[in-house]
């Protein structure tokens, strides 16, 4: 193990006298945010970063492992939605002294959870739309508005976000897809970080089938 110790994913502060990027599963306290071991955040405080997610409309954040969260990113939940389906959208039940209780659920444009993979990279500045769906080894541009699901191992990038093109043949997602190495213990990642770190994408490519074997 490097520098003599294991990687711990319950640790805040995986680089040691460096406080502007932290593991982000130990720092949670909101029980509908769920994130994996691993995934990080490039800022001290990763809750700021999810807006607008109230208890009434019991929506999820979702975040797989190994995910890599660059500065800026926010990630806007349901509870930014107005109703549309009557005369007016304005919230009376979120301010003090209107007389209103939360309208149903299904009267609301509720979109649901919204959720990322496992070892996803967002860029600077992205915004993530509720409800939106980003898939494994996905990349999100920097300043990019995600607003409709993200297929695994797929590069998008813009505003509206567009999918530019895929990391890889469609043979080797489906490999990746199957081979989870997120899923393997520590020792085992360790074990295949210079496959997983490897340009030479032919030869991952059948060490991989030969794994799966």
């Amino acid at each position: 193990m490097k520098d003599g110790k294991t990687p711990n994913p319950n640790v805040i502060h995986p680089i040691k006298g460096y406080d502007k990027e932290i593991y982000i599963k130990p720092t949670i306290k909101n029980p509908n945010i769920i994130v994996g071991d691993f995934s990080y955040i490039a800022d001290s405080d990763f809750e700021s970063h999810v807006t607008h997610l109230y208890d009434w409309n019991g929506d999820k954040l979702i975040i797989g492992k190994f995910c890599q969260i660059a500065s800026g990113v926010e990630f806007i939940m349901n509870g930014a939605n107005h109703q549309m389906n009557s005369v007016s959208t304005f919230p009376f039940y979120t301010l003090e002294g209107w007389d209103m209780e939360p309208p149903a659920i299904s009267d609301l444009p509720i979109k649901g959870d919204t959720v990322i993979g496992n070892d996803v990279w967002i860029g600077q500045n992205a915004t993530i739309l509720p409800g939106v769906h980003i898939g494994d080894g996905a990349i999100i541009g920097a300043n990019s508005v995600v607003g409709s699901d993200v297929a695994p191992y797929t590069i998008v990038a813009g505003n509206p976000s567009e999918a530019l093109r895929k990391r890889f043949d469609d043979e080797m997602i489906e490999l990746l897809l199957k081979f989870k190495w997120w899923d393997k213990s520590i020792d085992e990642i360790n074990t295949l970080i210079p496959l997983l770190t490897c340009s030479k994408l032919d030869k991952v490519k059948e060490e991989i089938k030969k794994r799966i074997d």
